[in-house]
């Protein structure tokens, strides 16, 4: 756990243990057939499905109550850190990787490893529910992908076939600049970002961002480096847009308006973005990741993976039936209507075409069975005990490399440094 966090949550942990970190403010009773659980996300997008899960359950259970709220993502951990430090979390709650080390950590996070069968989820989704001691302390919600959108019209327009599974990092180059002289819209809309950015490319080269057990920075080694200055290169052609116009209007917004050909996108998007832009319904397509056409390892094919765990806190009056509703989230009966919902795909193995089917129940023309593939090569999200320090310092340095206040290489080095430094206080 870093120090500051440490520094943050002391005061609120040693009471923690004692009233009960879910329940302070908690009402309903503890048992696992009874009572009141507030169970709290940070996508509005995905409540419906979380309520249908809620439904199922307190179906089985008529004297359970669960109120789901969502917040936006930024407010969702400034109301949890506070609901932390006061000894007030929610019941349940969504845990992300990104922060599973600090809260399972500083002992706040109720140990799961007893009502998690691994065998029955992906094995990304169970890595990313551990703490440092190897504990499992959230039940795997989901595990999500990337994928290339491509804009049908605008390639149709200029006489371009569109993505195949054979693509390569030339042909993506290669589409962008005809449709760019066919049309004048831009091509590939390479925006700063690390899971649905450079990171992919960094795998794909055979480059690793950090060693696999997280103890080391890798920015500099040739592979990755090499990786980096592609993606940040990308920006230099005439049909990509800067960084300065992304923070203006984004990647989605130009694509669904025509601006853009394409753009790499999180699976979790999707649903969200064929309802949002109806309009659009059967003119735009999604792809898998091009793959690199000359790794200095591997094949040249990797994407990025992340998950999301339902968790809980170590202790409170609520605790036997909140622990009882996980259970259900991770079952297979509450994994289906996960899927069902059409917002995230189930981490409970087999279940991918239950997300898959509800695009074509819909009416949804996109071909989203084609990202299923990726699993086969999907590297697990990049993550440590230090994220929290280093993931700001990083993200910043990338953008000044963007602005062009720092060169490749020193921003690179800078990098390197701030995540070796923040691994060592750990």
């Amino acid at each position: 756990m870093n120090k500051l966090w440490k520094k943050v949550v002391a005061a609120g942990l040693a009471g923690a243990m004692t009233c009960g970190l879910a329940a302070c403010g908690s009402s309903g009773g503890g048992s696992a057939d009874s009572g009141s659980l507030v169970f709290m996300i940070w996508d509005s997008g995905q409540k419906e499905g979380m309520e249908a899960m809620a439904e199922a359950y307190m179906a089985d259970y008529p004297d359970v109550k669960i109120e789901v709220q969502a917040s936006g993502w930024d407010e969702y951990w400034t109301k949890l850190e506070a609901a932390a430090k006061s000894n007030s979390l929610p019941d349940i709650f969504w845990m992300h990787s990104n922060q599973m080390f600090t809260y399972a950590d500083a002992g706040i996070l109720a140990d799961c490893t007893d009502i998690v069968n691994e065998s029955d989820y992906s094995e990304i989704s169970v890595e990313n529910a551990k703490g440092s001691d190897g504990k499992i302390y959230g039940v795997p919600k989901d595990k999500d992908t990337v994928a290339l959108l491509y804009n049908k019209e605008l390639f149709d327009q200029a006489g371009v076939e569109y993505p195949t599974t054979e693509w390569t990092w030339d042909d993506i180059e290669s589409a962008s600049q005809k449709i760019y002289d066919a049309t004048g819209k831009y091509g590939y809309m390479a925006y700063s970002h690390d899971q649905i950015g450079y990171w992919n490319f960094v795998y794909q080269n055979g480059g690793k961002i950090l060693s696999d057990d997280g103890s080391e920075a890798m920015y500099t080694e040739d592979a990755t480096a090499e990786a980096i200055k592609y993606y940040v290169g990308l920006q230099e052609n005439d049909w990509c847009p800067t960084q300065e116009q992304f923070a203006n209007t984004g990647a989605a917004e130009m694509f669904f308006s025509g601006q853009g050909a394409m753009y790499y996108a999180g699976n979790w998007d999707l649903a969200n973005l064929c309802k949002t832009y109806g309009d659009m319904n059967g003119k735009w397509d999604v792809a898998v990741l091009p793959k690199c056409p000359d790794p200095a390892e591997g094949d040249g094919r990797a994407v990025i993976s992340n998950s999301v765990s339902y968790a809980t806190a170590a202790e409170g009056k609520n605790h036997d039936l909140a622990m009882d509703f996980l259970k259900f989230l991770g079952s297979e009966e509450g994994q289906r209507i996960q899927g069902e919902s059409g917002v995230a795909i189930p981490a409970y193995n087999g279940l991918e075409d239950t997300w898959v089917q509800t695009f074509a129940d819909q009416g949804f023309e996109v071909n989203v069975g084609n990202l299923i593939e990726q699993f086969d090569y999907s590297v697990k999200y990049v993550n440590n005990a230090s994220r929290r320090v280093w993931e700001p310092e990083v993200e910043q340095t990338m953008l000044d490399i963007y602005a062009g206040t720092l060169t490749v290489d020193e921003g690179i080095e800078i990098i390197q440094d701030e995540v070796t430094k923040a691994i060592s206080e750990q």
